[in-house]
């Protein structure tokens, strides 16, 4: 039996608040099959498991359901009830912001990959109301981050970040800065076949434009240590800095089971810079980032 999983992370945030939701399904080694849903907020995170044959979908990414949940490129509505976690209401999606090409480039067509990574929006408006376990996520225009991941399992070692930001960084902006400047950076340890290698993948939209640092384009990792990552590609070296972490354990998959936690911060501190022949494009300090960093510090 084929072991897999596949996972799709909507992240939805106000001046105030974060919520990120993340339906997915698993495969495990003797085929068993299941879905779930993890909710994540600053102030917790909780995953909902349900029969597989709850879990419908068609096409990839345009639209899933899981029991009466519904989540496509358009909407996310969440109906949960159990003991742990009550959770219910709307999200509406303005148009997405798409990547120029897929962020795999030509590993996209790599055999033997454990893990491949999508992303669908690096930024679109979002409006609605959720309400988990009594507390209220209210969104009027406010921004929203789309990615996705599947394969058979996260890599062992891995750090990613990711942050939506106004043009003069972290500081007060109108709500299109935060919809058109996005960063994404992953950097993991990849196995393929019999051996290894550091891979990169990231974006960064910034006043209209879209950088692109990757292994495929000869990125390289300078420094990764301590929740600091510095990579080079040519002209480009682009540094994100964790300075302060709230850590909140989540499911992740192993062969396609979900029985490994990681820890995510939804709302962390994080430094950026981005420099290009020696010139600074932007270098700002932000409480409203996320990171994962699962490296040993």
């Amino acid at each position: 039996m084929k072991r897999y999983f596949e996972g799709w992370y909507f992240k939805a945030q106000n001046k105030n608040q974060i919520v990120a939701v993340i339906p997915a399904i698993h495969i495990e080694r003797d085929g068993k099959k299941s879905a779930s849903i993890q909710l994540v907020t600053d102030q917790g995170a909780w995953n909902v498991v349900f029969p597989y044959e709850q879990f419908s979908a068609k096409g990839r990414m345009p639209h899933i359901t899981i029991g009466d949940n519904i989540f496509t490129r358009q909407q996310l509505h969440l109906h949960i009830q159990n003991t742990a976690v009550t959770a219910w209401g709307d999200l509406k999606f303005g148009a997405l912001s798409p990547l120029s090409y897929d962020i795999m480039g030509p590993f996209h067509f790599l055999p033997l990959m454990e893990c491949r990574h999508s992303v669908y929006s690096m930024g679109h408006h979002v409006s609605g109301e959720l309400t988990i376990n009594g507390e209220k996520y209210r969104f009027y225009r406010d921004v929203g981050y789309m990615e996705g991941d599947r394969g058979r399992s996260f890599p062992i070692h891995y750090a990613w970040t990711q942050c939506n930001f106004g043009d003069a960084g972290g500081g007060e902006a109108n709500r299109d800065e935060y919809l058109s400047n996005s960063l994404m950076l992953s950097v993991a340890e990849i196995p393929w076949g019999p051996f290894h290698f550091t891979g990169i993948i990231g974006v960064i939209h910034y006043r209209n434009k879209e950088y692109r640092i990757a292994t495929y384009l000869r990125a390289k990792v300078d420094v990764l240590s301590q929740g600091k990552i510095v990579v080079s590609q040519g002209a480009l070296h682009f540094t994100a800095e964790l300075r302060g972490e709230k850590k909140i354990p989540l499911y992740a998959p192993v062969n396609g089971s979900m029985v490994r936690f990681v820890n995510e911060s939804l709302v962390c501190t994080t430094a950026y810079t981005l420099e290009e022949y020696g010139e600074t494009i932007f270098s700002f300090e932000t409480d409203r980032a996320s990171f994962e960093y699962e490296y040993p510090r």
